[in-house]
């Protein structure tokens, strides 16, 4: 398949019956000059920065029903998942856990990297311009109600990862860390199985589960070729949209490689049902993938928190 530039959302999809997923395109008003703009800059060399420097440093990830922390010291990684009052805002939950974390207590941290789970639409570098992103997301993603639009560089994959946070979530962490980054919490994720994506000769999909919501994705030579995102907290929707992917991109069902991670709703059910369709699945144990890392055996931390700490 030729890859062609184009501008791909990770908006929500529902199933319609039997059809294919009814996909939200962005409208096709955005400049293509041979400049990138005033690009802000998160890049990839950051979080390595971040995790192995000598100072202190804090790991916030963000999403709609969840909120950890985390830092990286000699003694290994500490996480620590906050129970969300769900009668209070996002905002306020944060405000909260600043007071009342232990980790946080009598610490100073000199770097935090706040990983943010929101929509994100992904746009080819060399088309990308600052000043059209607000335009660009706001198509994409119609509610921009209190939102701040921020963008990451993803400079391997040669896209550039727009996405969003509250801006009262934002104002509280910027009251209260002096230095602060914000990048998408599926980032370090990418980034990894793109590398992965490099090895063997088959072509390969790949589906991260988190948060009740499926990301997949494929790669040709340093792009995306699809990447998409879904409400999926079911193994039979999650199965749905695998396979109307397989199919858009015409993969091979004997020979092209299907590769899962993350929190796989009844995982065992949807390896078997899966591989019905599909020949060669192969589930992505953390453990596994990282030579048995300190890190991937604590409990309850998402995918993506570990890529991120292991460097990726």
């Amino acid at each position: 398949m030729t890859t062609v530039p184009i501008i791909a959302t990770n908006a929500v999809l529902r199933t319609r019956g039997n059809k294919e997923p009814h996909e939200q395109h962005t409208k096709n008003k955005y400049h293509s000059g041979s400049g990138s703009g005033n690009i802000s800059r998160i890049m990839f060399t950051e979080y390595s920065i971040m995790m192995n420097d000598n100072k202190q440093r804090l790991v916030i990830r963000i999403s709609r029903n969840s909120l950890s922390f985390s830092t990286a010291s000699s003694n290994g990684v500490e996480f620590y998942p906050y129970s969300l009052n769900s009668s209070i805002s996002m905002a306020a939950n944060l405000r909260e856990a600043l007071r009342t974390v232990p980790l946080l207590t009598g610490n100073t941290f000199n770097n935090t990297l706040v990983v943010v789970d929101s929509p994100v639409l992904m746009v080819p570098v060399d088309i990308f311009r600052q000043e059209d992103q607000e335009t660009l997301y706001s198509h994409s993603f119609p509610r921009m109600e209190g939102l701040v639009v921020l963008n990451t560089v993803l400079n391997d994959i040669n896209s550039v990862a727009v996405f969003s946070i509250q801006k009262d979530i934002r104002t509280v962490l910027c009251d209260a860390f002096s230095n602060v980054r914000f990048a998408p919490a599926i980032a370090p994720v990418w980034r990894h199985l793109h590398r992965r994506s490099y090895t063997g000769q088959h072509q390969k999909l790949f589906a991260y589960f988190h948060d009740r919501h499926l990301e997949i994705f494929s790669f040709q030579q340093n792009r995306f070729k699809f990447c998409n995102s879904y409400a999926a907290a079911s193994p039979n929707d999650a199965l749905y949209y695998l396979l109307a992917a397989w199919k858009r991109l015409s993969l091979d069902p004997e020979h092209d490689e299907l590769h899962l991670s993350g929190d796989i709703p009844e995982r065992e059910t949807m390896l078997e049902e899966t591989k019905k369709f599909i020949k060669r699945v192969f589930y992505i144990h953390p453990s596994g993938e990282f030579n048995r890392a300190r890190v991937t055996q604590i409990a309850g931390m998402p995918y993506d928190l570990i890529t991120l700490f292991m460097g990726c």
